[in-house]
């Protein structure tokens, strides 16, 4: 199929379509006339990438896997705990923003919103002036 047939029942645009081109995720065949042809199975792979993609794995993440599966050497059991992994990165990156939104919280509670919970330091932010973002907002 050609570039705009895959575009068409992809759902996607031929940019999108040379973009994982150049990546090395797709590949297609040069015609006389320098048109692109794809096989079939690009379609399958494709939708393989959108469904990757939507599931948050990114395009370099996905570009080691699919090698393994065209060969075939992907069992049920390592898609499970690829999605497994990447469920924990997840989890990870939540609370992490969670932390952030937490120390955001506090700060915005406190008299003076620069310095850190933990500083006793009065004056945590001097400017060139000599005046502090603290003591300027109270003045």
């Amino acid at each position: 199929m050609l570039i705009g047939e895959l575009a068409t029942t992809s759902g996607l645009s031929r940019e999108t379509l040379r973009f994982y081109e150049k990546l090395g995720l797709i590949h297609s065949r040069r015609l006389p006339n320098g048109y692109r042809r794809y096989s079939p199975e690009t379609l399958t792979l494709v939708m393989y990438i959108r469904t990757a993609q939507q599931l948050g794995f990114s395009l370099s993440e996905i570009g080691r896997e699919i090698p393994r599966l065209w060969q075939g050497a992907v069992s049920d059991a390592d898609i499970a705990q690829v999605l497994q992994n990447k469920l924990a990165d997840i989890d990870q990156r939540i609370e992490a923003l969670q932390s952030l939104r937490d120390d955001l919280a506090a700060r915005l509670a406190s008299a003076c919103p620069l310095r850190t919970p933990s500083s006793t330091s009065p004056h945590p932010a001097t400017m060139a002036d000599g005046s502090t973002r603290c003591a300027a907002r109270r003045a």
